[in-house]
């Protein structure tokens, strides 16, 4: 990016030593963050160094606590490609304090993960990754949105603490956002039985709890994958160990009276090729 260079430049740096008179550093978080901003108020789209002076004037509004100024950030620059925009979107949330990233230590047994969505009430779960790995304990990725900023994720993790979870604060640790998210998973030669379904259900707060409900404590759920991507259709993948057709089809009967669309993946390739047991 424009910023993101070795050293500056010698006429800048002569120009800068003159004219600044602070320096603020920001996240690539807030970069982004700013981004977003910038589209809401003027249907825009800057680059991330075009953005960085909104991104750094809001930090530095936190940080004094300013009120009531006239501010002005310049926005330099829309050099931004398409396809960088779904990363943009993605680190938006955690820049502007509205997500949270923690990996949970959760109880391997039926009902877990229904029991844990019920511990964070009406918050919503913007991401949820998991994949059977022991038979006593499990490891979820999951996002949360938040209402309150950095106060909310200190009380979130207080509350689960509270109640035996061991949670990891992921939100400022780069190479989890970058990569660990999406390698949540893999083949899990121990599972036994499983079938894969696909979900999708109207985005809306409580689907995905509904959904928990449905599936109880009756079935166990060995793979989850649930990303939030701000459309209208909240979308799931599960695994639920079946053992026999009887147990398949009351699965399929109880899923068929929660009404949401779902698909039958078990056969699907790529499934095979990387997650199947």
């Amino acid at each position: 990016d424009g910023v993101a260079v070795r050293q500056i430049g010698k006429e800048t740096f002569h120009v800068a030593r003159q004219l600044v008179d602070e320096v603020v550093l920001v996240t690539t978080d807030e970069i982004c963050a700013a981004i977003e901003d910038i589209f809401e108020d003027t249907r825009s789209i800057a680059e991330p160094a075009g953005a960085l002076a909104v991104a750094g004037m809001k930090r530095y509004v936190n940080e004094h606590q300013i009120s009531g100024e006239k501010l002005v950030g310049i926005v330099s620059g829309a050099n931004m490609n398409f396809d960088r925009l779904r990363n943009v979107a993605e680190r938006a949330e955690i820049g502007e304090q509205r997500e949270a990233l923690l990996a949970v230590h959760i109880p391997e047994v039926p009902g877990s993960f229904l029991k844990f969505c019920g511990l964070l009430k009406k918050r919503s779960i913007t991401e949820f990754n998991y994949r059977y790995s022991d038979e006593s304990e499990a490891y979820v990725f999951c996002g949360i949105e938040l209402g309150h900023g950095d106060e909310e994720r200190r009380q979130l993790l207080q509350l689960l603490a509270k109640h035996g979870y061991t949670a990891t604060d992921l939100t400022d640790n780069e190479t989890a956002k970058l990569h660990i998210r999406y390698m949540v998973g893999g083949h899990a030669p121990q599972v036994m039985h499983e079938k894969l379904f696909r979900f999708q259900f109207p985005e809306r707060p409580r689907a995905l709890l509904d959904f928990l409900t449905q599936v109880g404590t009756r079935w166990n759920i060995s793979l989850f994958h649930y990303r939030n991507h701000g459309a209208a259709y909240g979308r799931v993948l599960i695994g639920i160990q079946l053992q026999t057709n009887k147990e398949k089809k009351a699965f399929t009967a109880s899923m068929d009276e929660l009404g949401y669309r779902y698909w039958d993946e078990s056969d699907n390739p790529a499934y095979h090729i990387f997650a199947s047991p």
